[in-house]
């Protein structure tokens, strides 16, 4: 992304059809995310020739704008740019128009990943926090039991053990209700006194709430209760602003909000989303149980493809229960290594063979990104998709390098983007072994999908000519010519 964010931000949202066409735009960690009135009027081929723009996403009335890592920057420029309409309603994407399965799947997908998004920094920092705790009583530095690994491992789990309550501050924004009463039904779930009485229903104690029985569920760690519990709220917000009267709005509207969405979240709400969850859970480990080294192999192969249409995002919930249960995640996290890694190598073969310096500089930075930070976007849309082969050259390598990953049962402790910094939370203090593996995957990935980049070759992309060889040229000839004539 070039320093002046302002042209080329102003650029993007002209290609979109102007301001006027922008209903709503929030951004993730490399995407801006506009929501359009009109898709149509959208310039797709203009978007992606904008200097700054690694590549285009568009699906129905969305479309994704990838920056790269400097997309908080873009952002902030986005908003100064766009009326305050627009601007208001950032952090929201209604379906609308004729309801389809496509629609109802995308705005399923478009909450939960607007939700989502937001709070990824309090969980990689919880999770790299818990990750030095763990590496400190490893390496003996601090003794078991000891109080500053107690407080360490405190500061790590609090993104954890709050996520109820995180995830229904975000999911308010998104769905545009009150934040205070999202977070004060979320901290029902959490709260210390329901936490022994959901022990006691699971011990076999009847608990009951106005004669109905309440199901025994735990709700640390959990997203999908929350998420579900503030969309019901934004439709009972509404519901009884209509039938209370003005003049007992500022006390009777919140009492009654209250008294209606908390028993609906403890009844249904609450144990449907835990249902769900548990049951994507399910799904997705079964199938790891079933195929074992083989669907790591897959999802590695898979993965930069899912980045390209947002769908990684799903896995989020699945990954921060599984390592909040089990202290590890042992699937999906693998198969990254190699895809983040691949895409770093590949990146890096096209900075070596380019005669573009415009490009070999996108190239290296690109592949610093990826191998030095896991963020692999930057490479996937600025080098792999742009030259399609080193693409094919990274997904053949991401099978590969998944499929290793898998045969070692590497096993990620954290949910940060595996990168040579992040490595770490592969590392098993159980099985110091893994360290071997996960240098070897890291390695192999960088090499193999270099050497396949190579061997696969790209169409290089032309320098643009410089500003003296666009200028018209002397000839010297003629002049000569001139000169010798009587």
């Amino acid at each position: 992304m070039p320093k002046n964010y302002a042209a080329t931000c102003a650029a993007i949202i002209e290609a979109l059809g102007g301001a006027e066409n922008i209903e709503a735009v929030t951004h993730c960690m490399t995407r801006l995310r506009f929501v359009l009135v009109n898709p149509e009027q959208a310039d797709v081929a203009t978007l992606k020739a904008t200097s700054g723009v690694l590549g285009v996403v568009q699906s129905d009335n969305q479309c994704q704008v990838i920056i790269g890592n400097t997309v908080g920057a873009a952002f902030a420029e986005v908003l100064k740019l766009l009326p305050n309409q627009a601007a208001e309603t950032a952090n929201n994407a209604p379906i609308k128009g004729k309801l389809t399965l496509r629609r109802i799947g995308a705005g399923i997908l478009d909450a939960l990943i607007g939700t989502m998004s937001p709070l990824i920094p309090a969980i990689i920092g919880g999770s790299m926090v818990k990750l030095l705790a763990m590496m400190l009583e490893m390496s003996g530095v601090l003794e078991k039991g000891a109080s500053t690994l107690v407080i360490l491992n405190v500061i790590g789990d609090g993104a954890f053990f709050f996520l109820p309550i995180m995830v229904a501050a975000s999911a308010a924004i998104k769905f545009k209700t009150n934040m205070s009463l999202a977070i004060a039904i979320a901290g029902v779930l959490v709260h210390p006194s329901f936490i022994e009485l959901m022990s006691k229903a699971a011990a076999g104690e009847v608990v009951t709430f106005a004669y109905i029985p309440v199901t025994a569920v735990k709700y640390t760690y959990t997203v999908i209760p929350a998420l579900c519990m503030t969309w019901i709220l934004s439709w009972i917000e509404k519901a009884i602003d209509r039938i209370t009267p003005a003049v007992t709005k500022n006390f009777l509207k919140p009492m009654l909000i209250v008294l209606v969405a908390a028993p609906v979240a403890i009844l249904l709400i609450g144990p449907l989303g835990i249902w769900i969850g548990s049951g994507i859970s399910a799904l997705v480990y079964t199938i790891h149980g079933y195929l074992g080294w083989l669907s790591v192999a897959i999802m590695g192969a898979l993965w930069p493809l899912l980045v390209m249409t947002g769908m990684h995002r799903v896995f989020t919930p699945t990954i921060i229960q599984t390592i909040a249960e089990t202290g590890k995640e042992g699937m999906v996290m693998p198969s990254e290594i190699g895809a983040n890694l691949s895409l770093g190598g590949s990146s890096l073969a096209v900075a070596v063979r380019t005669k573009n310096p415009e490009l070999r500089q996108t190239a290296l930075a690109a592949a610093a990104s990826a191998i030095v930070a896991g963020i692999s976007e930057p490479a996937l849309y600025g080098v792999a998709v742009r030259l399609k082969r080193p693409l094919i050259a990274s997904l053949i390598s991401g099978f590969i390098c998944g499929a290793v990953a898998g045969i070692g049962g590497l096993a990620s402790h954290s949910m940060a983007s595996p990168g040579l910094f992040t490595s770490v939370q592969f590392f098993d203090p159980a099985n110091p072994v893994t360290v071997l593996w996960v240098i070897g995957v890291m390695v192999l990935a960088v090499v193999l999908s270099f050497v396949l980049t190579l061997i696969l070759g790209f169409e290089d992309i032309p320098p643009e000519p410089s500003e003296a060889a666009k200028k018209p040229q002397l000839q010297p000839a003629a002049a000569t010519v001139r000169a010798v004539q009587p």
